[in-house]
Order: C-alpha cells, then structure tokens, then sequence
C-alpha cells in the first residue's frame, strides 16, 4: 500500500547564493556565512521555545536540478568524489538528486525574530523551499561512539566548497 504524503512549505530560505553549483555542499563547512528563514503564518507560532536551541535540523525541498519528473540515477558520483569520479548508491550520498530532494542541514541559530531565523551555515540557494524544522539535541543526535561514516571517511573536506570547485559529473 502506498500511503499519500503531502508536504506543506512552512516557509522559504533566503541567501545570497543562486545555484547549486556554487553553493557550499554542507552547512557545516560554510558555517561563515549567514542566511535567513522567513515562515509563513499560521506556522510561525511553532517557533516559540526554538530560540533556547544552538542548532536546528532544517528540512528542505531542494532545487530538482535533472527538472521535474526527471528520475535520478540510483547510482551517482557524488560532489566530494568527482575528483576520483567515483560512483555510489544515491541512499549513500548527501546530494540534491535524489527520489525525493529533501534536503538536511544542522543550521546554527543566531537570531529569532518574530517569523525570521537568522542562521549560519548556508548550503541552500535563496528561495528553498523549508519543509520543517527541528531542534538539535544532542542526546539524541549525537552518537556516543564515533561511527563509521563510509566513504566521507577516506576524503578531505575543506570549508565553503562547492560543486563547481570538485569539477563536472
């Protein structure tokens, strides 16, 4: 049985970034730069008690860069692999071309204001469309261990890089 899922846009993302190519692959390596959320009413009541969080999960619906209806590749090489032009499994990359393109980045909270976020950690292009976000606990988010993180463990990451900076699929 296939169950429907409909998606509501609680708000939208506004950067200063306006492609993908050119737009930092993880928020965490481009903690630098600063973005902000604006939520839509009647949504933005839920932001009460957000602002005793350092982090936030923010869910986003990404930018289809194949277009709609496009199916992606189940096998792809991702953005920090082009250099070896190394292909995984799209269920063991981070990147936009996906089934669905929700989008996941531990965004740093820096101000809240009445329906605005103010955020560090861009990895989005201005216009995204949020599809919601949630606190970061770090009992809950945070392995005790350190856990095996795939292939991310053999390469380098530097901070702010972008798709164009690893060269072209």
């Amino acid at each position: 049985m296939v169950l429907a899922c409909p998606l509501a846009v609680i708000g939208v993302v506004h950067t200063d970034r306006v492609s993908p190519e050119n737009t930092p692959v993880q928020a965490a390596l481009n903690r630098a730069e600063s973005g902000t959320i604006v939520i839509h009413p009647p949504y933005d009541e839920g932001l009460a008690g957000l602002e005793g969080f350092d982090y936030a999960w923010l869910l986003s619906w990404l930018h289809d860069p194949a277009g709609p209806g496009v199916p992606p590749p189940m096998k792809q090489v991702p953005f920090l692999l082009r250099p070896q032009q190394r292909e995984v499994g799209i269920f063991a990359t981070r990147g936009p071309r996906r089934v669905n393109p929700i989008g996941l980045s531990l965004i740093e909270l820096q101000e809240i204001s009445g329906p605005e976020i103010r955020f560090a950690g861009v990895d989005l292009i201005d216009g995204t469309p949020v599809i919601d976000l949630k606190p970061y606990v770090s009992r809950f988010d945070r392995p005790e261990a350190e856990p095996r993180c795939g292939w991310f463990d053999e390469i380098t990451f530097t901070s702010g890089a972008t798709p164009a900076d690893l060269g072209r699929n």
